[in-house]
């Protein structure tokens, strides 16, 4: 028996937050009667309705994506652009993309039918390192750099990243590749930081999610996350907990 809360999360209809909300607007049926109380119980052969639509019962799957540039993070796109879901062809369940990179960004993105999981890795109070690699105009010093550790408000927000140090430089080309590290997830962040202190971004990659890297994939190429995978996220995210 789980929480009915959870079981709607973790169906990919939304996340858990927006299912307790449906709940206890009795926009929730089960076996027929519209329930209105959190944390009520529900097991396998119950028949659960959101907002008229049978629940379907997926399994939940999870899967690595190395998006390339020119893709949007969104199951769909009103302007016919490539999807990340246009990478996962084979794939029958509805998954959607846990968080995003932007359009020119490259990188790991994950995506997944698990409502639950995905609100899990997504919540602000978690702090799951992400890695980054940013070819950008201008050669930085150390100091030049050193705003970015300490946080810089940037329209009422304060972005910060947890290290960033310099891979190398191009002084005929005047462009450095630095790397960067961070356990924020907001819009356009390096972007938004690098431009900041005068060093725009010409390219960005995400090369690492928590403990999960790019190895063994080419752009536009996806994997199945092990169940061990999946787990170690999970404990990745509990154990970052402010």
């Amino acid at each position: 028996m789980e929480r009915l809360q959870k079981v709607i999360a973790q169906s990919g209809v939304t996340s858990r937050r927006k299912a307790e909300t449906l709940i206890e607007e009795g926009k929730v049926k089960v076996n027929g009667k519209i329930v209105k109380t959190l944390g009520t119980k529900v097991g396998q052969n119950d028949e659960v309705v959101v907002n008229g639509v049978p629940l379907e019962k997926e399994q939940p799957i999870y899967f690595l994506l190395y998006k390339p540039r020119g893709v949007i993070s969104s199951v769909k796109d009103d302007k016919n652009r490539k999807v990340v879901l246009d990478l996962l062809p084979e794939v029958n369940q509805r998954v959607f993309p846990i968080g995003r990179l932007d359009y020119d960004t490259s990188g790991l993105i994950l995506l997944t039918n698990d409502g639950e999981f995905a609100n899990l890795l997504m919540h602000p109070k978690h702090e799951i390192e992400k890695v980054y690699v940013a070819k950008i105009k201008g050669i930085p010093m150390k100091e030049d750099l050193a705003p970015l550790r300490k946080g810089i408000k940037i329209d009422g927000e304060k972005l910060k990243a947890k290290n960033v140090k310099i891979l190398s430089t191009d002084t005929k080309k005047n462009t450095a590749i630095i790397q960067l590290i961070l356990n924020q997830g907001k819009n356009r962040q390096i972007r938004r930081m690098m431009e900041a202190i005068n060093f725009p971004v010409d390219k960005l990659k995400r090369e690492r999610y928590g403990s999960l890297t790019l190895e063994g994939l080419n752009a536009g190429e996806s994997r199945e996350l092990t169940p061990h995978e999946v787990k170690q996220l999970k404990t990745e995210a509990t154990k970052t907990v402010k």
